[in-house]
Formats: structure tokens, sequence, C-alpha cells
């Protein structure tokens, strides 16, 4: 009976340290865990090697670790990763993640790329739904490491085994023939620019004298226009200058018969408006007058002078017989 009761008693005594330590294994997990921020990343790349308790660096420094694993329903091709980060870890605006992969060992993640004086990143006020799917900051991603090298990988053999066999097409029998018939086209090529080696060298030193020959032209050519130039600023210039004396005087000409046809203006006016009508008159008389003289002369010619004084002679009477 007395060996029953103490069995009993240790029993008793093991189930309560046993769950004092787990209580204080609790209370360890939250106090060491408290302060830590959560955030998360969706990868669009397959997240080989990685699982929940992996590290998180940032800058190379172990600085938190993963904490979950999971599809994202809305869109099946990205991975939702969250992580918990310590407080004092500077997740900033440009921070971003990427997988960093290992042969030998787990994969961690890797966050870099923090600008100095950049606010951190956290969810906003506004709409914190869009930017916070979960309620919690996301870090975006970035390509790159040995996951992203690895995750192409079966492109990457796929491209390389396309290539494969199109270069079995092209070193077929038939194309191989055809290289070396090229072959063969470029050797004798190669064989008549080797005779022609003599004629290609003078042909190339003639060419060479005639571009020295342009040169030489054209800098005589400048010379001559220089000349010409210098000849223009010394004889055309004192042409231009009387030219432009000679300009000035006649318009300072027109000017001054402008003025003086403006002063004779009046005059001319009243000598059309007056003078003109009394020479009209003046011409009307004399064409009368010289009617009459006219008319006198021819009197005096017919009947002398006293064809003017007395009335015109009559005829003598002579009776018939």
């Amino acid at each position: 009976m007395e060996t029953r009761s103490n069995h009993v008693l240790v029993g008793s005594v093991v189930l309560i340290l046993i769950a004092v330590l787990a209580l204080f294994a609790v209370w360890l997990a939250r106090l060491s865990g408290g302060d830590d921020r959560e955030y998360d990343i969706f990868f669009k790349q397959a997240v080989d090697g990685l699982s929940a308790g992996s590290q998180v660096t940032f800058s190379g420094v172990p600085s938190g670790q993963v904490k979950e694993i999971s599809f994202w329903k809305p869109d099946p091709s990205l991975v939702r990763v969250r992580i918990a980060m310590k407080d004092d870890v500077p997740i900033l605006e440009g921070t971003t993640a990427t997988i960093q992969g290992s042969f030998t060992g787990p994969s961690t993640v890797q966050l870099d790329g923090a600008v100095k004086g950049a606010p951190p990143i956290v969810c906003p006020v506004q709409n914190p739904q869009a930017a916070c799917p979960l309620g919690v900051p996301v870090i975006p991603t970035k390509a790159g490491g040995l996951g992203a090298l690895l995750s192409s990988a079966p492109k990457l053999l796929e491209r390389i085994s396309t290539l494969t066999e199109r270069l079995s097409d092209l070193l077929g029998d038939k194309n191989q023939s055809s290289i070396a018939g090229i072959l063969e086209n470029t050797n004798r090529l190669s064989d008549a620019l080797a005779d022609r080696g003599p004629e290609i060298a003078a042909t190339l030193a003639e060419t060479r004298i005639a571009i020295q020959k342009a040169g030489i032209a054209s800098e005589q050519i400048g010379q001559l226009a220089a000349t010409t130039n210098g000849v223009l600023a010394q004889d055309i210039k004192p042409t231009i200058n009387s030219l432009n004396r000679t300009i000035a005087a006649a318009q300072k000409s027109m000017e001054t018969l402008d003025s003086t046809i403006g002063e004779a203006r009046p005059g001319i006016q009243a000598f059309s408006k007056k003078t003109i009508p009394e020479v009209g008159q003046l011409v009307q008389d004399l064409r009368v007058m010289s009617q009459s003289l006219a008319s006198v002369a021819e009197k005096i010619d017919q009947g002398g002078a006293g064809a003017i004084l007395g009335s015109p002679k009559l005829p003598d009477y002579k009776p018939k017989k």
C-alpha cells in the first residue's frame, strides 16, 4: 500500500514538473518573439529548400526566420512566405527579398537593398487591404541568386537541347558538302588575292598619292577663298560705302522734291480752276476774230477797198437785140 502511494506521488510530481516546463517554454517563446515583426513575401518561383524555421538574413546578417509557407489562393502561381524579423532590423522601402539556394544545405531568404533615409515598410492607413492583404506589410521580391538559376534550369536545358538538334541538322551530310564547297571557294579567293598582292599594293600606293593631292588641292582652294574674301573686303567695301552715300543723297533729294510739290500744290489748283477756263475763252475769241479778218480780206480781194465802205456794184445791163 505504501509502495503504491509513493508511485502516485512521484507520478504527480513528474506531471507537475512537465507542465511547468511546458508553460516556461511557451512563456520563453512569447518573450523571445514578442517584439518580432512579421512580413509576407510572395515568390513567383519555386521555393525549393525553404521550410518553416529557415533562416532569414538581412545583408548577410541573421535577422529572423521563416514562420509559414503556403500557396496564395487568389493566384496559385505565387507562394506566400511569412517571416518574422527582429525589431531592430531596418526593413525600409527599397528592401527586396530573394531566395538564396544551396547545394549542401537548406535555402535561406535574403533581404537587402534598403535605402538610407527611406521610410519603413508599413501598412498604409488608407486602403490597407490592397497593400497588406493578410494584415502584415509585404516585401517585394527580386529575381536572382541560385534559386532563380535553379528555377530557370529546365528552360535552359530545353534551349540547349533545341540548339543541339539544330547543330546536328546543320552539320548533316548534305550541309557538310556545301560547307566544304564554301571553304574551297574561300581558299581559291585567298590564293587569287595572294597572286594579285603586288597589284593591290600598287593600287593602294596610287590611292594614297591621290588622297595626298586631293588634300593639297583642298588646301589651295582654302587659300584662294581666303584671298578672295580679302579682295572683296578691300575693294568692294569702299564701293558699297559710296553707293550708300549716293542712295542717302537721292533720298534727301526726293524728300526736298516732295516738300516743293506740297508747297506748289495750292497754286496749281488755283491755276487749274481759274486760269484754264479764261484761256479757253480767249482761244475762242481769237478764233472768231480770225474768221472775221478772213472775211474782210476776202472782200478786199474781190472788190477792192471800196467793197468795205459800200455795197457791191451791180453789173451793167445790156438789152438783148
